[in-house]
């Protein structure tokens, strides 16, 4: 059962295609759009300001949202926020990615499609165009982001939608085994590789 906690009389809204984590914390002014996937650990404080994950983010496992009153933190459609990442008070665009523990602060946007690279630090009123690598502490537009990387990152993307379908159909609790089985299954995905291996396979 999802921990989900009303305050002040303002309940969280998830809609019935997204999946959350059982473990993941949901409380006040939060909004989980259609086909969204919110990953194990997540906190989704709206205690503050209202957090809204539009149609088709993610939100991967140990990351947080939160803002402080009086303003909107938001994933746009096709989001993808990498795990442990820690957004505050601040505006991801249309297929953009946060890399894993990347912080992004109050009043920055993230443009469409742009890329900000793991361990990265958003500066608060940071405004990032669209289709740009964002790299560093603090970060700093690098360049354009190139057709093959949006491919690789839309394609992410997609998997999580999928997953989201995967998990709300067939993920349940259970008790471990205590030994390995012959033939083990494997999970069944078509072939995801990260950025430089796909980078290197494209050559």
């Amino acid at each position: 059962m999802v921990k989900v906690y009303e305050i002040n009389g303002i309940r969280p809204v998830v809609h019935p295609t997204a999946f959350v984590h059982p473990t993941a914390v949901l409380i006040g002014d939060v909004i989980i759009g259609p086909r969204c996937y919110v990953g194990p650990l997540a906190s989704i404080r709206g205690d503050f300001g209202r957090l809204i994950l539009e149609e088709g983010a993610n939100l991967q496992d140990g990351c947080v949202m939160h803002g402080f009153p009086g303003c909107d933190t938001v994933v746009e459609v096709d989001g993808h926020i990498g795990h442990g990442a820690v957004l505050h008070g601040c505006r991801i665009g249309r297929n953009a990615l946060v890399g894993m523990n990347a912080v992004v602060m109050d009043n920055a946007v993230i443009g469409a499609e742009s890329i900000v690279a793991a361990m990265s630090f958003v500066k608060a009123n940071m405004e990032v165009p669209p289709r740009s690598m964002v790299v560093g502490m603090p970060a700093r537009v690098m360049r354009e982001v190139t057709d093959q990387e949006i491919q690789w990152k839309t394609s992410g993307t997609a998997q999580y939608h999928e997953l989201a379908v995967r998990s709300l159909n067939t993920m349940r609790e259970v008790d471990a085994l205590t030994e390995v089985e012959p033939d083990r299954k494997r999970m069944e995905w078509e072939t995801s590789l990260p950025l430089h291996q796909h980078k290197n396979e494209a050559k």
